[in-house]
């Protein structure tokens, strides 16, 4: 016999506020999320956050924010109320971190929660506290200077579900140990102090200069993450992207430093995150992740806040723009390197003027070849010496002979021109180590690059800047293949049969659930026809673009640029040396190879003094 049907019935409030608190609150680094934000919200300048028991016996928030007033405490508890949001405008154009106003209500559901504040001119603070039960107790009295604590205590002890999903103290600690990171690399102008069970693990004071944010970042990431981090800053059509990201030769084997902030709120986005892995795409190997730390701001009317319950993700409003906006002004950065400012850098004059223009953060794109231009591709010759008439130096001698009139050796005439001042960014070589390097002095220390993996880099672009000034050519099948797609990837196939034909691909619809792939890129001969068209359906279907292809293509190149770049072991002269450091003064993305690894490395006086103990 069927169980009889339950009445509709209304839920009691402490059971909303806990459905809500599922929502919001998963573990104690989320109430610490929600508390530090409210905390930024109110104009704090110093939050304290103190812990026991992994946040799970006690997390407490103080900060020195413009406060409470007493008959508001009451109402800070009640869900859907917050000063922060007023009408729908307001909505349309978050500026807060918070806004629901559910955060407080909720953990008070889940938690034994002390609220003290006293505010901006108040004669003392007041204090309410709430037991898990929903029920708010009067506001009294309390010693308090000009702020607001928070103390949650007990958390989940009134839900032992929830409480059984709980890690370790130290999995907790950790967990929470991150969030107060993020906050204190969004907002380096705040101080933060983090202690747990009485121990300090965290006291950054606020950074006033440039100086203080470095200290600070490397207190938060480590030495070597700013050791080794490219300064951003790019703007356009109102958006601007800042930050530091970490060169792809010290990358990392899992995602565990990519902090991205927008409008100081730390999100993960899918938009964001495919954008990066395209701007890392050639330079980054594949089992690898990029590290990097990077601010997004733009109108708060072109992003939506309101999509995810803990405010973890955002939506686009103009998702196109965004995404091309990241992607260019990374993938110039990463082009740029070390040498970033030097007079010498320009890109290589096979770069076509519309893959890369000024360094300001203008116009930087690969646009797709007509199908009226006529295809070319370059020789990429073994030896450097056959181009030499196309380098020139920033000083007045092209090329140094391998002694001066009066018999010098490279060494002496690399030191006489720097005390003139005029040696290039990677300096001028001064002779080859083990067939394998080639070693420079360069105005500040000694340039050290690894010939093959340089020039590999080199070739790679050249090859990279002719294929995008040629027509794709195509290579017909001799028989088609026939892939079975559903609807929508049939209609994908119609939109953008133009994009397709530019790739040089000929896929043609077969009725609503199969497509015929009739031809393929030439350079991808021998690649899997229904591979590639079902990776590329895949990419149109989630980003609109054909990013898969070029990284198919991208990759051919790279192959050619490494079978065609200079061996180990073969001996180079020192005019050759020299040729191939100037060229990597002019190619993009220099400071490493197709695969992620460095091409050179500089060791400074200073390195060199500590080396040898000169000084001490």
């Amino acid at each position: 016999m069927p169980a009889m049907p339950k009445p509709i019935r209304l839920l009691s409030s402490q059971l909303i506020d806990q459905i809500a608190a599922g929502e919001v609150v998963e573990r104690p680094a989320s109430v610490a999320k929600e508390l530090i934000e409210n905390s930024l919200d109110a104009g704090a300048r110093r939050i304290e956050v103190d812990l026991e028991q992994g946040g799970v016996k006690l997390l407490r928030i103080r900060d020195d924010g413009h406060g409470i007033p007493a008959e508001e405490l009451a109402l800070a508890l009640a869900r859907h109320a917050t000063s922060k949001i007023g009408g729908l405008a307001d909505l349309e154009a978050v500026a807060s971190l918070g806004f629901r106003g559910e955060a407080l209500p909720s953990i008070a559901s889940v938690s034994r929660l002390t609220l003290t504040s006293r505010a901006a001119g108040a004669d003392h603070a007041w204090q309410v506290r709430v037991d898990g039960d929903g029920r708010v107790g009067e506001p009294q009295p309390a010693a308090h200077p000009q702020g607001t604590t928070v103390e949650v205590r007990d958390l989940f002890f009134n839900v032992p579900a929830r409480r059984k999903f709980l890690r370790t103290e130290k999995t907790e600690l950790g967990h929470l140990e991150q969030v107060v990171r993020r906050m204190a690399l969004v907002r380096p102008e705040i101080g933060l102090r983090l202690t747990h069970a009485g121990r300090s693990l965290l006291d950054l004071p606020a950074a006033a200069d440039e100086a203080v944010v470095e200290r600070r970042l490397e207190a938060l990431l480590g030495a070597a993450f700013l050791g080794h981090a490219l300064r951003l800053d790019a703007a356009a059509v109102g958006l601007r992207l800042h930050g530091w990201l970490v060169r792809p030769a010290f990358s990392r084997s899992q995602a565990d430093m990519q902090f991205f902030f927008v409008n100081g709120r730390p999100v993960r986005d899918k938009l964001v995150a495919h954008a990066v892995r395209r701007a890392f795409q050639d330079v980054l190997h594949h089992a690898r992740h990029p590290a990097y730390l990077l601010y997004l701001e733009l109108p708060a009317r072109l992003v939506d806040v309101n999509v995810h319950p803990a405010k973890q993700e955002v939506r686009f409003r103009e998702g196109r723009q965004v995404h091309d906006f990241i992607f260019r002004s990374l993938q110039r950065r990463l082009a740029e390197g070390g040498l970033a400012g030097a007079d010498v850098l320009e890109m290589a004059p096979s770069v076509p003027p519309d893959e890369q223009r000024d360094t300001a953060g203008r116009a930087f794109d690969v646009a797709r070849p007509p199908s009226s231009a006529v295809p070319r591709q370059p020789a990429m010759p073994l030896r450097l010496g056959d181009e030499q008439a196309a380098y020139r130096f920033s000083f007045a001698a092209q090329r140094p002979p391998t002694t001066d009139r009066d018999g010098a050796p490279p060494s002496a005439m690399a030191e006489s021109a720097a005390e003139e001042g005029s040696l290039p960014p990677l300096g001028l070589a001064i002779g080859q180590l083990s067939g394998i390097y080639v070693l420079a002095q360069a105005a500040d220390g000694l340039v050290i690059v690894d010939m093959h993996a340089a020039h590999e880099r080199i070739g790679y672009e050249r090859l990279k800047a002719a294929w995008a000034a040629g027509r794709v050519t195509s290579q017909p099948l001799l028989v088609p293949v026939v892939v079975a797609v559903s609807a929508a990837e049939v209609a994908l196939v119609e939109v953008h049969q133009g994009l397709l034909e530019g790739l040089g691909l000929a896929v043609d619809p077969l009725g609503h659930d199969r497509v015929a792939v009739r031809a393929i890129p030439a350079l991808l001969q021998g690649a899997d026809p229904e591979r590639l068209v079902r990776d590329l359906l895949s990419d149109l279907a989630a980003h609109g673009d054909a990013g898969r292809i070029d990284a198919e293509i991208d990759r051919v190149l790279g192959t050619l640029a490494c079978h065609r770049a200079v061996r180990a072991h073969h001996r180079l002269g020192l005019e050759e040396m020299n040729a191939l450091l100037r060229d990597m003064e002019r190619t993009a993305r220099a400071d490493q190879c197709n695969h992620g690894r460095p091409t050179w490395i500089k060791l400074t006086q200073q390195d060199l003094d500590r080396l040898f103990s000169r000084g001490r």
